[in-house]
C-alpha cells in the first residue's frame, strides 16, 4: 500500500472569504477586537469554509483506538485490557466523548486498530483492526511498513466518508499511546524524554521517570534523530496516532477545518505537518492538556490552544469542549447587528 497521498497538495484557504469577513467585523455593532479571539476564530474560519458567514454545526468526532507493544514495560498506570473495555464503553454511550459528542449533536465513530483483547464486532465501532498491538519499540520497531500504510489509509478513509461536516476532530484511545507520543516527539524536536514524559493515566514521579527511561532507550536503539517523520512513525508510533495523522492531511486535503486535541492529538498534528506543511493552515487547537510535553509541541506548531482546563483524558474531550466557542464565535459573526443596521453611531 503506497503512502505518496500524504505529500499531495492540501486545499487553498479563501482569502477573499476572509476579507469579507474582516470587513464584516469591522462594521458590528462593537468596538474593532472587542471580541478578542472569538473574531479571529470567525474569519479564520470563513477562509476555511470560503463563506463569509461560517457554521460549525456539522461535527464529527472520530475516535481511533488501538493497543501498544510498549505497554510490555510497565509505562502506565492501567491494564492494557483497558483498551478494548473501553471500546465497549464507547459502544454504550458511557464515555466522556461519548456524552459529549451528544451533547453537541455531533456524529461520533469510533475506530478499533487493534487490541490485545479483542471485543469482536460492536454497535457503532468501524472494525479496522492491523494487528492486537504495535511491536515493543523498545526490542524493535512499532510497526512494519505495510501497517503504518493500513493505519495512515484508516485515518483518511473517515474523511473521505465525511464531506459534509463541517469540522472535524479526531480523538484516540490506547493504554501506553502517552509513551509512544512522547517518543514521537522527543525524535520530532530533539527533546530530551525527560522533558516530555508525564503522568498519563497516573504515574507518580517513579513511574514518569521510568517512562523517561523507557523512551531513551528506544531512541537510542533506533537512532531516530535526524530521521524522516513516517520513519519515525514507523518506529515509536502506534496505529491510532497514524490514523489521526492520516485524518489530518486528508482533511486538509479535502477543506476541512480539524480542531485538535490534547497531547496525542498534537502530536499527531506535528507529525502531518512535518510530512506536509500545508496542513497547518487547516488546524485550529482545543485545550492545553496537563501532560507537560504538550506545550512544548504547540509551541513547535506557533499554536495557541482555545482553553486551559487542565483536562489530560485525551478520546478528543478538550477539543470537543471547545466546539461550543467555535459556535459562539459564528452566531455572534452572523448575527450581530451592523452599525448601520442599527442605527448605532460608528467610530468617530
Amino acid at each position: 500500500m503506497e503512502m505518496n497521498w500524504i505529500f499531495e497538495p492540501c486545499a487553498v484557504l479563501d482569502e477573499t472569504a476572509r476579507e469579507k469577513a474582516l470587513a464584516r467585523q469591522g462594521q458590528l455593532t462593537k468596538p474593532p477586537g472587542a471580541l478578542g479571539r472569538l473574531e479571529d476564530i470567525a474569519v479564520l474560519l470563513a477562509a476555511m469554509q470560503g463563506q463569509e458567514r461560517p457554521s460549525v454545526e456539522r461535527v464529527q468526532i472520530c475516535v481511533f483506538a488501538a493497543d501498544h507493544g510498549v505497554a510490555a514495560e510497565g509505562v502506565s498506570a492501567f491494564p492494557q485490557a483497558v483498551t478494548g473495555e473501553m471500546l465497549k464503553n464507547f459502544a454504550s454511550g458511557g464515555a466522556a466523548i461519548s456524552v459529549l459528542a451528544k451533547t453537541l449533536g455531533a456524529v461520533l465513530e469510533v475506530v478499533n486498530l487493534g487490541t490485545v483483547n479483542d471485543p469482536g464486532d460492536l454497535h457503532n465501532v468501524v472494525r479496522a483492526v492491523i494487528a492486537p498491538m504495535t511491536g515493543n519499540f523498545t526490542v524493535g520497531p512499532a510497526m512494519t511498513g505495510m501497517q503504518l500504510a493500513t493505519a495512515l489509509q484508516a485515518g483518511r478513509e473517515r474523511i473521505l466518508v465525511s464531506e459534509s461536516i463541517q469540522l472535524f476532530i479526531g480523538g484516540e484511545m490506547g493504554i501506553a499511546n502517552t509513551t509512544s507520543a512522547s517518543a514521537i516527539a522527543c525524535a520530532l524536536l530533539d527533546e530530551s524524554p525527560q522533558l516530555l514524559s508525564g503522568p498519563g493515566t497516573g504515574l507518580d514521579d517513579k513511574g514518569v521517570a521510568h517512562k523517561a527511561d523507557v523512551i531513551t532507550r528506544a531512541l537510542s536503539l533506533h537512532r531516530l534523530s535526524g530521521t524522516e517523520p513516517l520513519e519515525i512513525l514507523r518506529y515509536v508510533g502506534g496505529f491510532e496516532i497514524a490514523a489521526l495523522t492520516g485524518a489530518y492531511v486528508s482533511a486538509a486535503q479535502k477543506g476541512i477545518p480539524v480542531l485538535v486535541d490534547g497531547f496525542i492529538s498534537t502530536v499527531a498534528a506535528l507529525l502531518a505537518v512535518r510530512m506536509n506543511p500545508e496542513v497547518r493552515g487547516w488546524l485550529l487547537f482545543g485545550h492545553a492538556s496537563a501532560e507537560p510535553g504538550h506545550e512544548r509541541v504547540l509551541k513547535a506548531l506557533d499554536a495557541d490552544p482555545l482553553l486551559r482546563l487542565g483536562m489530560r483524558l485525551g478520546e478528543g474531550s478538550g477539543a470537543a469542549v471547545a466546539v461550543p466557542l467555535l459556535r459562539l464565535a459564528c452566531g455572534l459573526h452572523d448575527g450581530m447587528a451592523t452599525f448601520a443596521e442599527a442605527a448605532v453611531s460608528g467610530k468617530i
